[in-house]
């Protein structure tokens, strides 16, 4: 969060598993951020999926952001991720990303990943602000434009052992997994 920023300036919002009604917002939230936007059916069978997990961002009866995540045995992994544009700037990304990190413990899975796009860059600027960091560099990894993604990790504090400290090798940031 920006130290600049008051509370006033930050958007209340209520957090909460998706549901079946979330529908019509989350794709308006999607659409209006993504220049290649998930479909429906994309969602829901992402979402019917045993290890996918979709939460809401609300506020009032809206809502203004969104967050699907699978859960692997030792890490959360962020499949699609966004705040509606009229609603960016607020904080609403940020407790999201705060509420995701809730979920981590030091004993099991103890980081988040996720790609962007190289030529996203407010995401990787926002992700970078909630300390995530870029591991690695996925050659050709959109299928839909043949565009380069950043792996970005973020590790739980007390767990920044070898594994994370290899992953920035210069080498291994074009090696593709």
């Amino acid at each position: 969060m920006n130290a600049n920023r008051t509370e006033k300036d930050q958007a209340r919002v209520h957090i909460r598993w998706m549901i079946r009604r979330d529908m019509p917002d989350v794709l308006r939230a999607e659409h209006d951020s993504f220049e290649f936007p998930w479909t429906e059916e994309d969602f829901l069978r992402c979402l019917r999926q045993r290890n996918c997990i979709g939460m809401v961002a609300e506020q009032g009866e809206r809502v203004i952001g969104f967050m699907i995540y699978e859960l692997f045995k030792q890490k959360l992994h962020i499949l699609n991720f966004a705040v509606h544009p009229d609603h960016r700037r607020l904080g609403v990304g940020g407790q999201m990303v705060c509420k995701l990190i809730g979920k981590l413990s030091g004993h099991r899975r103890t980081r988040i990943t996720l790609e962007i796009r190289e030529t996203n860059l407010v995401a990787q600027l926002f992700f970078r602000a909630q300390s995530f960091r870029a591991v690695r560099v996925l050659r050709n990894f959109y299928e839909d434009t043949g565009e380069d993604a950043f792996l970005l990790q973020y590790h739980l504090p007390e767990d920044c052992g070898e594994e994370y400290v290899e992953s920035v090798n210069r080498i291994a940031m074009y090696e593709e997994s």
